[in-house]
């Protein structure tokens, strides 16, 4: 998910390079992008002699290098934080992202065979929804504005992106109405636009298509 660090960047004001990386044209497979992630994905953050990879350990060294408050200090919110980023990229990530919609729209991950294809989104389907259903009764549930709390923290940001992969495929949420207000709220921040736009240019590139959604 790189959105969410770009994201993160913009609203921090935080100087850096950016080098944008195809993915349709396959340039995460180039030899000179493998010579810096040879795991073929994006993101990928240098800094002088670290190179780090994933969006969360990304987030969370930013946030940590410019103080950010969207990462706390205290021990208790910030477990808070790890926590909701955790249950977001080991579970919520693989069944709604993975299973449902790169599934339908982005061909390296899709299985060959038609029938395995169906059987796979109809499982992360049904799984997206239960993890829903949390997300919108537990976790959003007690009229928090945000994630873990009033505020915004990168728990926000690292969500925001991986949910945000349903307005490719035309996910509603109208099932989640908590769901729908904290994303309304993310998307209403002014950096969101600019650094999200891609999403709007990749659910062109799909436009038409018979798509299962939420």
């Amino acid at each position: 998910v790189a959105r969410p660090g770009a994201y993160f960047i913009a609203d921090h004001t935080i100087a850096v390079e950016e080098q944008v990386i195809d993915l349709f044209k396959g340039e995460q497979y180039g030899p000179e992008y493998l010579a810096i992630n040879p795991n073929h994905a994006v993101p990928v953050l240098v800094d002088d002699d670290l190179t780090l990879y994933e969006s969360s350990a990304i987030l969370k060294y930013l946030a940590d290098k410019v103080n950010s408050p969207a990462y706390p200090k205290d021990l208790k919110a910030r477990a808070r934080v790890n926590a909701t980023m955790d249950w977001f990229n080991t579970g919520f990530y693989r069944h709604f992202g993975y299973d449902l919609c790169y599934e339908q729209i982005l061909q390296p991950y899709q299985l060959q065979d038609a029938d395995a294809r169906a059987k796979v989104i109809e499982r992360g389907k049904a799984a997206a929804e239960k993890m829903l259903d949390v997300l919108n009764n537990n976790m959003l549930g007690d009229g928090r504005a945000f994630l873990c709390g009033a505020d915004i923290t990168i728990a926000d940001y690292f969500a925001s992106g991986i949910v945000s992969v349903g307005d490719v495929t035309g996910c509603t949420f109208a099932k989640w109405p908590n769901v729908v207000a904290w994303m309304n709220r993310i998307k209403a921040r002014p950096n969101w636009a600019a650094t999200n736009n891609a999403v709007q240019g990749w659910a062109g590139m799909v436009k038409g298509q018979s798509l299962v959604t939420v």
